[in-house]
Protein backbone atom coordinates (compact mmCIF):
# COMPACT_ATOMS: atom_id res chain seq x y z
CA UNK A 1 0.00 0.00 0.00
CA UNK A 2 1.35 3.67 -0.14
CA UNK A 3 1.21 4.25 4.03
CA UNK A 4 3.94 2.50 5.28
CA UNK A 5 3.39 0.91 8.11
CA UNK A 6 6.58 1.44 10.45
CA UNK A 7 5.10 5.11 11.08
CA UNK A 8 3.22 3.27 13.63
CA UNK A 9 3.52 0.97 16.62
CA UNK A 10 0.12 -0.67 15.98
CA UNK A 11 -0.20 -3.40 13.50
CA UNK A 12 -3.64 -4.08 13.98
CA UNK A 13 -6.74 -2.14 15.25
CA UNK A 14 -9.82 -3.67 17.02
CA UNK A 15 -13.36 -2.59 15.90
CA UNK A 16 -15.55 -2.21 18.75
CA UNK A 17 -18.66 -2.05 17.04
CA UNK A 18 -22.17 -1.31 18.27
CA UNK A 19 -22.47 -3.64 21.54
CA UNK A 20 -20.41 -6.17 23.74
CA UNK A 21 -23.77 -7.35 24.81
CA UNK A 22 -24.04 -11.07 22.99
CA UNK A 23 -27.46 -11.56 22.35
CA UNK A 24 -27.97 -7.86 21.59
CA UNK A 25 -25.27 -8.55 18.61
CA UNK A 26 -27.37 -11.41 17.25
CA UNK A 27 -30.16 -9.29 16.59
CA UNK A 28 -28.35 -7.26 14.85
CA UNK A 29 -26.53 -9.47 13.45
CA UNK A 30 -30.06 -10.63 11.83
CA UNK A 31 -30.82 -7.41 10.97
CA UNK A 32 -27.87 -6.26 9.28
CA UNK A 33 -27.98 -9.61 7.21
CA UNK A 34 -31.44 -9.26 6.00
CA UNK A 35 -30.15 -5.31 5.24
CA UNK A 36 -27.34 -6.39 3.18
CA UNK A 37 -29.16 -9.21 1.11
CA UNK A 38 -31.83 -6.94 0.53
CA UNK A 39 -29.19 -4.69 -0.81
CA UNK A 40 -27.64 -6.72 -3.35
CA UNK A 41 -30.93 -8.06 -4.50
CA UNK A 42 -32.51 -4.74 -5.05
CA UNK A 43 -29.93 -3.37 -6.77
CA UNK A 44 -28.55 -5.94 -8.23
CA UNK A 45 -32.22 -6.58 -9.65
CA UNK A 46 -32.25 -2.95 -10.97
CA UNK A 47 -28.89 -3.16 -12.90
CA UNK A 48 -30.33 -6.82 -14.49
CA UNK A 49 -33.11 -5.02 -15.78
CA UNK A 50 -31.53 -2.30 -16.80
CA UNK A 51 -29.55 -4.44 -19.24
CA UNK A 52 -32.01 -6.54 -20.51
CA UNK A 53 -34.64 -3.90 -21.46
CA UNK A 54 -33.50 -1.78 -24.28
CA UNK A 55 -36.19 0.94 -23.20
CA UNK A 56 -33.96 1.52 -20.17
CA UNK A 57 -30.78 2.23 -22.49
CA UNK A 58 -31.17 5.83 -22.19
CA UNK A 59 -29.02 8.09 -20.11
CA UNK A 60 -31.41 8.42 -16.53
CA UNK A 61 -31.53 4.73 -16.61
CA UNK A 62 -27.21 4.57 -17.64
CA UNK A 63 -26.47 6.27 -14.12
CA UNK A 64 -28.79 4.77 -12.03
CA UNK A 65 -27.08 1.16 -12.75
CA UNK A 66 -23.58 3.15 -12.02
CA UNK A 67 -25.65 4.03 -9.00
CA UNK A 68 -26.83 0.91 -8.60
CA UNK A 69 -23.52 -1.54 -8.72
CA UNK A 70 -21.85 1.76 -6.26
CA UNK A 71 -24.12 1.03 -3.66
CA UNK A 72 -23.69 -2.81 -4.16
CA UNK A 73 -19.76 -2.00 -3.53
CA UNK A 74 -19.93 0.82 -0.89
CA UNK A 75 -21.86 -1.67 1.72
CA UNK A 76 -19.58 -5.31 0.57
CA UNK A 77 -16.89 -2.72 1.80
CA UNK A 78 -17.88 -2.40 5.24
CA UNK A 79 -20.65 -4.73 5.82
CA UNK A 80 -18.97 -8.56 5.60
CA UNK A 81 -16.34 -7.85 7.99
CA UNK A 82 -19.52 -5.93 10.53
CA UNK A 83 -21.40 -9.45 10.12
CA UNK A 84 -18.12 -11.44 11.02
CA UNK A 85 -17.34 -9.34 13.95
CA UNK A 86 -21.16 -9.25 15.69
CA UNK A 87 -20.55 -13.53 15.77
CA UNK A 88 -16.83 -13.47 16.45
CA UNK A 89 -14.61 -13.31 19.48
CA UNK A 90 -11.88 -11.54 17.45
CA UNK A 91 -12.88 -8.13 16.37
CA UNK A 92 -9.33 -6.73 15.03
CA UNK A 93 -8.28 -5.36 11.63
CA UNK A 94 -4.76 -5.53 10.29
CA UNK A 95 -3.04 -2.18 9.58
CA UNK A 96 -3.04 -2.52 5.78
CA UNK A 97 -6.79 -4.09 5.86
CA UNK A 98 -7.97 -0.61 8.01
CA UNK A 99 -5.80 1.43 5.03
CA UNK A 100 -7.22 -0.56 2.26
CA UNK A 101 -11.04 -0.18 3.62
CA UNK A 102 -10.76 3.62 4.26
CA UNK A 103 -9.50 4.15 1.08
CA UNK A 104 -11.92 1.93 -1.06
CA UNK A 105 -14.70 3.84 1.06
CA UNK A 106 -13.83 7.00 0.25
CA UNK A 107 -13.44 6.41 -3.43
CA UNK A 108 -16.96 4.79 -3.56
CA UNK A 109 -18.31 7.25 -1.16
CA UNK A 110 -17.04 10.57 -3.16
CA UNK A 111 -17.82 9.13 -6.67
CA UNK A 112 -21.47 8.31 -5.72
CA UNK A 113 -21.62 11.80 -3.85
CA UNK A 114 -20.21 13.53 -7.45
CA UNK A 115 -22.46 11.32 -9.49
CA UNK A 116 -25.63 12.73 -7.61
CA UNK A 117 -24.76 15.96 -9.34
CA UNK A 118 -24.40 14.31 -12.67
CA UNK A 119 -27.66 12.73 -12.17
CA UNK A 120 -29.36 16.46 -11.79
CA UNK A 121 -27.85 17.36 -14.51
CA UNK A 122 -29.20 15.11 -16.45
CA UNK A 123 -32.27 15.89 -15.47
CA UNK A 124 -32.11 19.57 -16.42
CA UNK A 125 -31.41 18.78 -19.66
CA UNK A 126 -34.20 16.67 -19.93
CA UNK A 127 -36.80 18.81 -18.60
CA UNK A 128 -35.20 22.33 -19.74
CA UNK A 129 -33.84 20.91 -23.07
CA UNK A 130 -36.15 17.83 -24.26
CA UNK A 131 -35.65 18.54 -27.94
CA UNK A 132 -31.65 18.71 -27.32
CA UNK A 133 -31.84 15.65 -24.87
CA UNK A 134 -30.05 13.21 -27.21
CA UNK A 135 -28.09 15.59 -28.65
CA UNK A 136 -26.75 16.66 -25.55
CA UNK A 137 -26.46 13.17 -23.40
CA UNK A 138 -24.29 11.20 -26.02
CA UNK A 139 -23.14 8.26 -24.77
CA UNK A 140 -19.68 9.31 -24.69
CA UNK A 141 -20.61 12.29 -22.69
CA UNK A 142 -22.42 10.05 -20.04
CA UNK A 143 -19.57 7.76 -19.63
CA UNK A 144 -16.57 10.48 -19.32
CA UNK A 145 -18.69 11.93 -16.75
CA UNK A 146 -18.68 8.95 -14.95
CA UNK A 147 -15.38 8.60 -15.25
CA UNK A 148 -14.37 12.06 -13.95
CA UNK A 149 -16.58 10.89 -10.92
CA UNK A 150 -14.52 7.73 -10.62
CA UNK A 151 -11.36 9.77 -11.22
CA UNK A 152 -11.89 12.17 -8.76
CA UNK A 153 -13.02 10.14 -5.77
CA UNK A 154 -10.01 8.24 -6.09
CA UNK A 155 -7.68 11.25 -5.96
CA UNK A 156 -9.65 13.32 -3.31
CA UNK A 157 -9.42 9.37 -0.88
CA UNK A 158 -5.90 9.01 -1.66
CA UNK A 159 -5.68 12.71 0.12
CA UNK A 160 -7.85 11.70 2.93
CA UNK A 161 -6.39 8.30 4.01
CA UNK A 162 -2.48 9.64 3.09
CA UNK A 163 -3.06 12.93 5.71
CA UNK A 164 -4.93 10.44 7.95
CA UNK A 165 -2.53 7.17 8.37
CA UNK A 166 0.74 9.42 7.77
CA UNK A 167 0.26 10.18 11.96
CA UNK A 168 1.76 7.70 14.53
CA UNK A 169 -0.84 5.30 15.61
CA UNK A 170 0.93 3.77 19.43
CA UNK A 171 -1.94 3.05 21.04
CA UNK A 172 -4.64 2.38 22.37
CA UNK A 173 -5.87 0.07 19.24
CA UNK A 174 -9.75 0.10 19.99
CA UNK A 175 -11.83 2.47 16.97
CA UNK A 176 -14.98 2.94 18.79
CA UNK A 177 -16.73 2.24 15.37
CA UNK A 178 -17.54 -0.40 13.03
CA UNK A 179 -15.04 0.18 10.13
CA UNK A 180 -12.30 2.10 9.43
CA UNK A 181 -13.80 5.36 9.11
CA UNK A 182 -11.73 8.84 8.99
CA UNK A 183 -12.96 10.57 12.15
CA UNK A 184 -12.98 7.47 14.28
CA UNK A 185 -9.04 6.65 13.02
CA UNK A 186 -8.25 10.16 13.57
CA UNK A 187 -9.39 9.79 17.09
CA UNK A 188 -6.23 7.36 17.58
CA UNK A 189 -3.29 9.52 16.65
CA UNK A 190 -0.44 10.03 18.67
CA UNK A 191 0.00 13.44 17.57
CA UNK A 192 -2.15 16.89 17.01
CA UNK A 193 -5.20 16.14 14.17
CA UNK A 194 -5.64 19.84 14.06
CA UNK A 195 -4.32 20.01 10.23
CA UNK A 196 -6.11 16.67 9.41
CA UNK A 197 -9.49 18.71 10.92
CA UNK A 198 -8.27 21.62 8.15
CA UNK A 199 -8.35 19.10 5.45
CA UNK A 200 -11.00 17.44 6.27
CA UNK A 201 -13.32 20.03 6.69
CA UNK A 202 -11.78 21.96 3.04
CA UNK A 203 -11.81 18.63 1.38
CA UNK A 204 -15.38 18.37 2.79
CA UNK A 205 -16.48 21.79 1.15
CA UNK A 206 -15.47 20.83 -1.93
CA UNK A 207 -16.89 17.26 -2.21
CA UNK A 208 -19.84 17.91 -0.25
CA UNK A 209 -21.27 21.52 -0.86
CA UNK A 210 -19.65 21.85 -4.46
CA UNK A 211 -21.89 19.02 -6.32
CA UNK A 212 -25.17 20.12 -3.93
CA UNK A 213 -24.82 23.67 -5.41
CA UNK A 214 -24.59 22.08 -8.49
CA UNK A 215 -27.82 19.87 -7.61
CA UNK A 216 -29.57 23.35 -6.15
CA UNK A 217 -28.79 25.20 -9.43
CA UNK A 218 -30.12 22.21 -11.35
CA UNK A 219 -33.08 21.84 -9.52
CA UNK A 220 -33.86 26.00 -9.42
CA UNK A 221 -34.00 25.78 -13.38
CA UNK A 222 -36.08 22.61 -13.19
CA UNK A 223 -38.47 23.63 -10.92
CA UNK A 224 -38.50 27.05 -13.07
CA UNK A 225 -39.51 24.95 -15.88
CA UNK A 226 -41.93 22.91 -14.24
CA UNK A 227 -44.18 26.15 -13.19
CA UNK A 228 -44.03 26.93 -16.79
CA UNK A 229 -46.00 23.97 -17.66
CA UNK A 230 -49.73 24.74 -18.51
CA UNK A 231 -51.33 21.06 -17.55
CA UNK A 232 -51.34 19.77 -13.95
CA UNK A 233 -50.74 16.47 -15.45
CA UNK A 234 -47.50 17.47 -17.08
CA UNK A 235 -46.44 19.38 -13.66
CA UNK A 236 -46.55 16.45 -12.16
CA UNK A 237 -45.04 13.76 -14.39
CA UNK A 238 -42.07 16.43 -14.53
CA UNK A 239 -41.69 16.33 -10.60
CA UNK A 240 -42.30 12.69 -10.22
CA UNK A 241 -38.82 12.16 -12.90
CA UNK A 242 -37.31 14.37 -9.85
CA UNK A 243 -38.47 13.01 -6.99
CA UNK A 244 -36.67 10.10 -6.11
CA UNK A 245 -33.32 11.77 -7.06
CA UNK A 246 -34.07 14.47 -4.24
CA UNK A 247 -34.74 11.84 -1.64
CA UNK A 248 -31.84 10.20 -2.31
CA UNK A 249 -29.30 12.59 -2.54
CA UNK A 250 -31.39 14.12 0.89
CA UNK A 251 -30.70 10.48 2.51
CA UNK A 252 -27.07 10.50 1.13
CA UNK A 253 -25.79 13.76 1.33
CA UNK A 254 -27.45 15.19 5.33
CA UNK A 255 -25.39 12.85 7.15
CA UNK A 256 -22.35 12.72 4.90
CA UNK A 257 -21.85 16.39 5.65
CA UNK A 258 -22.69 16.24 9.23
CA UNK A 259 -20.29 13.58 9.50
CA UNK A 260 -16.89 15.22 7.66
CA UNK A 261 -17.43 18.94 8.11
CA UNK A 262 -17.85 18.57 12.25
CA UNK A 263 -14.84 19.20 14.05
CA UNK A 264 -13.00 16.41 15.67
CA UNK A 265 -13.26 17.74 18.47
CA UNK A 266 -17.42 17.46 18.45
CA UNK A 267 -17.58 14.44 17.19
CA UNK A 268 -19.56 11.51 19.02
CA UNK A 269 -18.80 8.10 18.40
CA UNK A 270 -22.35 7.05 19.28
CA UNK A 271 -23.47 9.67 16.80
CA UNK A 272 -20.75 9.28 13.89
CA UNK A 273 -21.92 5.28 13.69
CA UNK A 274 -25.24 5.69 13.56
CA UNK A 275 -24.59 8.48 11.02
CA UNK A 276 -22.17 6.61 8.82
CA UNK A 277 -24.91 3.53 9.33
CA UNK A 278 -27.74 5.85 7.62
CA UNK A 279 -25.56 6.83 4.75
CA UNK A 280 -23.98 3.70 4.24
CA UNK A 281 -26.50 0.91 4.71
CA UNK A 282 -29.84 2.06 5.20
CA UNK A 283 -29.56 4.33 1.70
CA UNK A 284 -27.97 1.75 -0.50
CA UNK A 285 -30.86 -0.48 1.26
CA UNK A 286 -33.95 2.62 -0.09
CA UNK A 287 -32.26 3.24 -3.24
CA UNK A 288 -34.33 0.29 -5.25
CA UNK A 289 -37.03 0.66 -3.39
CA UNK A 290 -37.56 4.61 -3.96
CA UNK A 291 -36.55 4.28 -7.64
CA UNK A 292 -38.42 1.59 -8.22
CA UNK A 293 -41.73 2.29 -6.61
CA UNK A 294 -42.63 5.48 -8.51
CA UNK A 295 -41.13 4.53 -11.66
CA UNK A 296 -43.50 3.28 -14.24
CA UNK A 297 -40.58 1.74 -16.25
CA UNK A 298 -38.76 -0.10 -13.94
CA UNK A 299 -42.05 -1.93 -13.33
CA UNK A 300 -42.81 -2.85 -16.53
CA UNK A 301 -39.30 -4.13 -17.57
CA UNK A 302 -39.72 -6.36 -14.76
CA UNK A 303 -43.27 -7.07 -15.52
CA UNK A 304 -41.82 -8.18 -19.14
CA UNK A 305 -38.24 -9.47 -17.58
CA UNK A 306 -40.14 -11.95 -15.44
CA UNK A 307 -43.37 -12.77 -17.95
CA UNK A 308 -45.95 -11.53 -15.55
CA UNK A 309 -46.31 -8.95 -17.99
CA UNK A 310 -47.29 -10.55 -20.71
CA UNK A 311 -51.09 -10.56 -20.69
CA UNK A 312 -50.47 -6.18 -20.60
CA UNK A 313 -48.39 -5.81 -23.70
Amino acid sequence: MFVQQNHSSVSEFILLGFSRDFQVNVILFNVFLFLYLSTLSGNGLIVTLIHLDSRLHTPMYFFLSVLSMLDMSYVTTTVPQMLVHLVCQKKTISYSGCVAQMCIFLVLGITEGWLFSVMAYDRYVAICHPLRYKVIMRPWLCGAMVAFCGLWGISCSLVYTVFTMRLPYCGPNEINHFFCEVPAVLKLACADTSLNDQVDFILGFILLLVPLSFILASYVCIFATILRIRSAQGRLKAFSTCASHITVVTMFCGPAMFMYMNPGANASPERDKKLALFYNVISAFLNPIIYSLRNKDVKRAFLKVTGWGGATK
